[in-house]
Parts: structure tokens; sequence; C-alpha cells
């Protein structure tokens, strides 16, 4: 059996805001051995990566959803080409690349309903691409369409100034410190694919689809498969969080509420649901866990993000497997 701490480096090439890899192995010590793993929120797939005791040449079912086209595209790309991905994003930091390939990745609305239409499709230069300008782009709005400019042609026109640290295209500058972040870290020297190989080879199996995150919640791809354990960790319905999403989704918190709810006394299933405290009126049977985050921008300065690191809680429902504490504490890393 082969663990992710056996010689590979399975996380993320890129920074996520709410990534969950601090409290991953938390949630496998309540979904235990499963056959089957629904994530419908894809992001940095931090709990998938996370999962122990897993066997490369017998992987298990494992599917998951993200509705950004650029997310989906990413993990389907590096899973059938990690090479192809990395010579795209094998690029130094450079600011006026940043805000042309900004510009040609939120431009690419053909890219969009090939990903929304196809499952299989994937395209290795737009993954590079992103990949390479999430790891360089300050802050939120990355291939979001947002920002106080527009583009005509592929040119950057209308720039709205907006002070010093505003989020017009001509002030968002990059990542340029020597630790750099994602496919960036070991700047100015890129490496190589290795770690992209990986995780290639630890995503071979998993089915990467694209759209709206209920899709793949049904009987077919949950419990008809027997033992199912759902990871749901949406965009919580929160002022600071939302806006770092490319994808609009306030309400989505509320309806996956809503679905946990009614399916959280299956036998079948094992849900975890992650979101603030205060956030959801959760049954008493459900047991709910309090974890502090490090880190990223919920550990930045002293505003309400600092605030909102302590108030990670994540829900189990009656059937997960039981716990020793209901405090989840993390030290630093």
């Amino acid at each position: 059996m082969m663990t992710p701490t056996d010689g590979l480096d399975l996380r993320a090439p890129f920074p996520w805001f709410g990534g969950k890899s601090r409290m991953a192995s938390m949630v496998w010590q309540r979904f235990g051995t499963v056959n089957n793993y629904v994530e419908p929120f894809a992001g940095s797939l931090a709990v998938l990566l996370g999962r122990p005791n897993v066997d490369l040449d017998r992987l298990p079912m494992e599917t998951v959803n993200d509705k950004d086209c650029f997310v989906a595209n990413f993990w389907r790309a590096l899973a059938a080409n990690p090479e192809e991905v990395w010579h795209w994003a094998d690029w130094p930091v450079n600011e006026a690349d940043l805000h042309a390939r900004h510009i040609w990745l939120v431009n690419r609305q053909d890219f969009r309903d090939r990903m929304n239409g196809d499952p299989d499709y994937y395209d290795a230069k737009v993954a590079g691409w992103w990949v390479w300008g999430i790891s360089a782009w300050i802050g939120s709005t990355w291939c979001s369409g947002d920002g106080p400019w527009n583009s005509l042609d592929g040119r950057i026109t209308n720039i709205k100034e907006s002070g010093d640290a505003g989020q017009g295209v001509h002030r968002q500058l990059p990542h340029l410190g020597d630790a750099g972040k994602g496919v960036h870290r070991q700047l100015p020297h890129l490496g190589d694919a290795g770690p992209l190989t990986d995780l290639a080879r630890r995503l071979r199996r998993v089915r990467v689809c694209c759209g709206d995150w209920s899709r793949i919640l049904g009987p077919s791809p949950t419990t008809k498969m027997g033992l199912t354990a759902v990871l749901l960790d949406p965009p919580y319905s929160d002022e600071l969080r939302k806006v770092v999403y490319a994808v609009d989704s306030y309400d989505v918190a509320h309806d996956v509420f809503d679905w946990a709810i009614t399916h959280g006394d299956d036998p079948l299933l094992r849900i975890a649901l992650c979101g603030y405290e205060g956030k959801h009126d959760m049954p008493s049977t459900w047991e709910c866990v309090a974890w502090k985050t490090q880190g990223g921008y919920g550990g930045q300065g002293d505003g309400q993000g600092k605030l909102n690191a302590h108030r990670e809680r994540v829900w189990f429902s009656p059937h997960c497997l039981g716990s020793q504490s209901s405090k989840f504490e993390l030290s630093p890393t």
C-alpha cells in the first residue's frame, strides 16, 4: 500500500483560498474505508489528495466536480498529460505576460462551451497558463472576468484607476518574492514536471466533472456504488469568501445544507459539510468539529479574515465513524 507521504508530493501546485489540506486526516478518520468518494466542489482537491493508504495500482472510485471551468480543466489535463501542462506552465513571472494571458484566458468562450459539454475534453495550454497565472496573481479575480477593466479584441481597454492597491489590471502586480507560490515556489528556477507526474498517477482514475454541484450527488454516482463518502465544501455564504471565487455561487451554501440534512440519515452515506460557526443549524445527531486555519487569505492581517480562521467548522453526518474529541487543533506548519 502507498500513502501520500511515501515519496510523493501530493498537493495542488497552486494556492487556493479555503483549501482543507490541514484537516484532511481528520476527515478521513470520520470517513474510514469507503467504496466511493464524491467531492462536488473540487478546488485544490486537498482532501482527496490527503486520502491515506491509497494503492496506486488499485485506485478507488472517486468523482470530483467544479463549476469553474479552469479548475476542472486543470485536473483533467494534469491527469491526461502532465508533461504538456508543465510545458505551458514553465515560464518566469512577468507582469506583462500575466496581464496578456489573463485576457486571453478570460476570452476563451469556446473553451468554456467545450468544458461544459464534453466530459472528456481538456486543454493543456489553458491548464498550464492558468496554473502559472494563479500562482503569480495577488488576491482574487484571476480568470474571473471581474475587475475595473474591459478587453476589446484581446486588448486591455477602459482601465479604471483604483489606488495603489487597486484591482485594475495595471495595478495587479504579480508575486515576485523569493519563495513564490504554487508552481513558482522555487523562483527563479521552476524545477521540472516531477510533482505533476506524481499527481497524474494519483488522479488517473478520478472522474472530473464540470458543472453544477448537484449533478454528481444523485444515486448513480453515490449510493449505487456502495458506501460513499461525500465532502461538501461549498463557497461559504460570507462576504469575504464569496468575492474570491471565480464562479458566483452566493446561495449555494444554503442549498448544499438542505441536501446534507435531507440525506444525512442514509446509512450508505458519510457526509462532511464545511462552513463557518453559526451558519448552519445542524441536527444534534451530527458531530461538529472546530478547527483553525493557518496562513492563506484567512490568516492575513488583523481584520475579518483573521477572525474567520477561528470560525471554521466541519459537521459529520450520523453514519460517519466516531471521534474521541469534538475539537481538532492544528499546530502551525
